[in-house]
């Protein structure tokens, strides 16, 4: 299992559920890698997204608390235990975890890659990804060139958990 995210310098991942900032090559790398798969996340999440809808050409996980909420085009789980037994059904390589915070530290643990857009900025965040540059377990293997988007800089990065 993979996690996916797009995090600033504080590993900050998002503000009042919405995305910190929207770069379009980042957005194309996340549609490139994640089209085809199975995405996990959990409702505020799915929310967030145009319409509330989950994405399209994917297997969309949505874990919520609330057994009434009904989404179309997506399997709804309510604990971490029925959603573990979901993934079950799936090959493990093609599940990507894509948030939010609570989804991303609850499913870490099974986690053997993190594919990290690192944004060269400190946004107000009220939502994070954990640090794994501060985690023993953790490291980076790979970093592209950094980029530009308008005056912002960023590089795609893949951690991987040491065996």
């Amino acid at each position: 299992m993979k996690a996916i995210a797009s995090a600033d310098k504080n590993w900050g991942i998002g503000y009042k559920n919405r995305l910190l900032v929207s770069i379009p090559s980042d957005m194309k790398f996340f549609r490139q890698t994640t089209t085809g798969k199975v995405v996990v996340m959990g409702r505020k999440t799915l929310e967030s997204f145009p319409n509330g809808m989950p994405l399209k050409n994917r297997t969309n996980i949505v874990l919520t608390s609330n057994r009434n909420y009904q989404v179309k085009d997506a399997v709804l789980v309510h604990s971490e235990e029925e959603l573990l037994e979901e993934l079950k059904k799936y090959n493990s390589e093609d599940i990507y975890v894509i948030g939010g915070e609570s989804i991303y530290r609850m499913l870490l643990p099974y986690c053997d890659t993190a594919l990290v857009t690192k944004i060269d900025h400190a946004f107000q965040a009220d939502a994070y990804f954990p640090d794994l540059d501060a985690m023993d377990d953790w490291e980076m293997t790979e970093e592209s060139e950094e980029q530009t988007c308008f005056d912002l800089e960023f590089c795609f990065t893949k951690y991987e958990r040491k065996k």
